[in-house]
C-alpha cells in the first residue's frame, strides 16, 4: 500500500495518497477550469446579468464538479479500494459502501 500513508498514526482517517504526476495534472486541470466557471458566474452577478443565464452557469459548474468527482472516486477504487482488499483490508469495502451512501 505505497500509494497510502498516514499523517498522524493517531488518527486512522487522516490518510494521504500519492498521486501520478498524470493524475494529479487531470485532477489539478479539472478544478481549474471550474474555478474559471466561477468567477465567470460572480463576473455575471457584477454585470447584473439575467438569472435564468447564471443559473445555466451554475448548472454547468454542478457538472463539472460531478464528473470531478467521477473521476476521483474511479481512481480511489482503482488504486487505494483494490489494493487495500488485496492486503486483506476488508472493512476498505465498508468504508467505500459509507462513502457512496454519504455522496449519492
Amino acid at each position: 500500500m505505497d500509494d497510502i500513508e498516514l499523517i498522524d498514526n493517531n488518527c486512522e482517517h487522516c490518510r494521504k495518497k500519492h498521486r501520478t504526476d498524470a493524475e494529479y495534472k487531470a485532477l489539478s486541470n479539472r478544478l481549474s477550469r471550474i474555478e474559471g466557471q466561477i468567477r465567470g458566474i460572480k463576473g455575471m452577478i457584477e454585470r447584473d446579468a439575467y438569472c435564468p443565464d447564471i443559473l445555466i452557469q451554475v448548472s454547468a459548474v454542478n457538472a463539472a464538479l460531478e464528473a470531478f468527482s467521477r473521476e476521483l472516486l474511479s481512481e480511489h477504487i482503482r488504486t487505494c479500494v483494490v489494493e487495500d482488499i488485496k492486503s486483506g483490508k476488508q472493512d476498505t469495502a465498508d468504508e467505500l459502501v459509507s462513502l457512496l451512501k454519504r455522496i449519492l
